[in-house]
């Protein structure tokens, strides 16, 4: 769990003793903690119905930035707010690892480590500059204006789509289902930061893959009910896909018989993209609630009606 689960609680305890010594830090089993007692949840992957226990709950705290793993319990309380964990470097981050992965599959990553993995010193070509590969943005929200933004740092031209009109510096916009596919005919390399809606989820899959150009590589950062996995590999095989950047799966841990391990397209990450330190989500967390209990209206809250 990204939270750490029992063995990281005294971890917790001493980041928020230091930021918060008020907030008294509980495991989720401690005989000892009354459930009408519990204010506030911090809470990555809880089971089904755990949440609901806590009578008085104010506030609901998300671990991630993604809560898909919180909302998808049915009974959970809705009435109760649901804020997601943007952190001020979570932005920082996301930018970070996405230039990493496009990177990656522009250079040749995957194939640079299994060639190191068998000794193997053959030379080969790369795939082209930066200035010449367009990477196509989807998603524009916080995380996704600032990786658009460092990606043209580094020379790529930067094109983006969001359901409504988005204005960065030096990233042409396309906006709404009608612009879709003239925006993926240009994505060279396309990056994912979609939020996780019915409309998105299953949204990389073979139909959109057949728009893209001959050999573009994908970057999925955003949620893992975006991919339809199997669909994946079948275009990474075909080379309708280059190489892809996978950081999150609709399995999480990804199970060990998955064939996306091992493919020679694929390079496979633990849904590190944008994950702070415990002592930046202490410091976070502890700031809401701080603002929370002086009346403060709270930030980045899940919209129970939209689904994001």
């Amino acid at each position: 769990m990204k939270s750490g689960g029992e063995a990281a609680v005294a971890e917790w305890q001493a980041h928020f003793a230091a930021c918060a010594p008020q907030v008294e830090v509980r495991w989720w089993d401690d005989p000892a903690v009354a459930p009408e007692d519990v204010a506030y949840v911090l809470v990555w992957d809880p089971e089904p119905g755990r949440i609901a226990r806590f009578p008085a709950l104010r506030v609901i705290f998300g671990a991630g930035a993604g809560v898909d793993f919180i909302t998808r319990d049915p009974d959970l309380p809705k009435h109760v707010p649901l804020m997601r964990m943007a952190t001020e470097g979570a932005a920082q981050r996301m930018g970070e690892f996405v230039c990493w992965s496009v990177l990656s599959l522009l250079r040749g990553a995957r194939r640079i480590a299994l060639q190191q993995q068998a000794r193997d010193f053959t030379y080969f070509d790369g795939e082209g500059l930066a200035t010449q590969t367009t990477v196509g943005v989807m998603g524009l929200g916080h995380m996704g204006a600032q990786a658009a933004t460092m990606l043209r740092g580094l020379g790529f031209p930067v094109i983006g789509w969001s359901r409504t009109p988005k204005a960065i510096p030096g990233v042409e916009g396309f906006v709404g289902a009608e612009a879709r596919d003239d925006f993926l005919a240009r994505s060279q390399m396309l990056v994912c930061l979609l939020p996780s809606t019915a409309e998105t989820n299953g949204i990389l899959s073979a139909p959109l893959f057949a728009k893209l150009p001959k050999g573009a590589g994908l970057v999925n950062v955003g949620r893992g009910a975006h991919q339809k996995i199997d669909d994946v590999i079948a275009a990474l095989d075909s080379g309708q896909l280059s190489g892809a950047v996978l950081d999150v799966f609709e399995t999480e841990p990804l199970p060990p018989e998955s064939p996306i391990w091992t493919h020679p397209k694929a390079i496979v990450t633990p849904h590190i993209a944008s994950l702070p330190t415990r002592r930046e989500r202490a410091e976070h967390v502890a700031r809401a609630i701080a603002a929370h209990e002086r009346g403060e209206p709270l930030r980045n809250l899940y919209d129970h009606d939209r689904g994001y």
